[in-house]
């Protein structure tokens, strides 16, 4: 058994290591409770957006005149963003997400492409020999649109050059504080919407619905990469939060374990010490 003394520094050691770990809990929850709110906002938007833009795009219309995003041709290159923390320390998030992109690729017969937004997902990636096209990293805890501008940008250039044939985007969706769902959803080409006879001429868009379409098209990519990284965003803050509380609750386990462990070696020592002076005492009278 070790002594009193190693059983007080291993005790120290632990505590020092509960501390850290309930600092980055406490900072997780306040980084947490703001990304969660900046995920929120920007669903009902990005939903609408992605529900319009179905309702367009099933609008009839001359094939000469449909725009390169809509335009669906044979898969043989598939494209797809990514999305991973830069960070560990999350519990099991990075590698459920990593596990769900290598089943799709593995899944997939045709070539990927993969750009990675994170330092999780382009190290997996790259160690597994999966080729990346491009990566972002150190994006922040509060990223604006122009800095996701440049993924969407990448994005819509190969699928306009017929470069990629259809573009998923991969992410972990923020459930709740415990649970964080990867997620895996297509993105271009946008999908038309069944419209029924009389939707097809219930609206008048102006100037005209290609216009409009052409405009909002490239926006739409836009805001559904950077919807994408606010959920993950949030995600990993909820994620890290719970991993840090659960090791520091463990600590705590640990370091009730260990002052028993302690005390018990103490009262070993005594009862020893005091064997040792009675049996001197003995062998004095005697």
């Amino acid at each position: 058994m070790p002594s009193v003394r190693q059983i007080k520094r291993r005790i120290r050691s632990v505590q020092n290591t509960a501390k850290i770990t309930k600092a980055m809990s406490m900072i997780a929850a306040s980084k947490m409770r703001r990304s969660q709110e900046m995920a929120s906002r920007g669903r009902p938007y990005s939903d609408r957006m992605r529900d319009l833009l179905a309702h367009l795009s099933a609008q009839p219309r001359d094939e000469e005149s449909v725009h390169p995003l809509l335009r669906q041709r044979e898969v043989r290159r598939v494209g797809v963003v990514h999305i991973t923390p830069d960070r560990g320390l999350t519990g099991g998030l990075n590698s459920n997400i990593n596990r769900s992109i290598a089943q799709f690729i593995l899944d997939s017969n045709n070539s990927s492409d993969v750009v990675a937004v994170g330092k999780k997902g382009r190290d997996f990636l790259s160690q597994g020999g999966q080729k990346v096209k491009a990566a972002f990293s150190d994006l922040g805890d509060r990223p604006s649109l122009l800095d996701t501008t440049p993924i969407s940008s990448i994005v819509i250039q190969d699928y306009t050059h017929e470069n990629l044939d259809s573009v998923y985007i991969s992410y972990a969706k923020f459930v709740s504080t415990t649970v964080q769902t990867p997620v895996i959803y297509p993105l271009l080409p946008v999908i038309p919407s069944e419209l029924r006879p009389e939707d097809a001429v219930g609206y008048i868009y102006e100037p005209s619905s290609d216009e409009v379409l052409s405009n909002l098209l490239p926006r739409y990519v836009e805001m559904q990469i950077y919807h994408a990284i606010l959920e993950s965003i949030a995600s990993e803050q909820s994620a890290r939060m719970v991993a840090m509380q659960n090791a520091t609750d463990s600590a705590n386990e640990m370091i009730d374990d260990l002052t028993l462990v302690m005390n018990k070696a103490r009262q070993e020592s005594i009862t020893t010490e005091l064997l040792d002076i009675v049996s001197g005492a003995v062998a004095v009278e005697a």
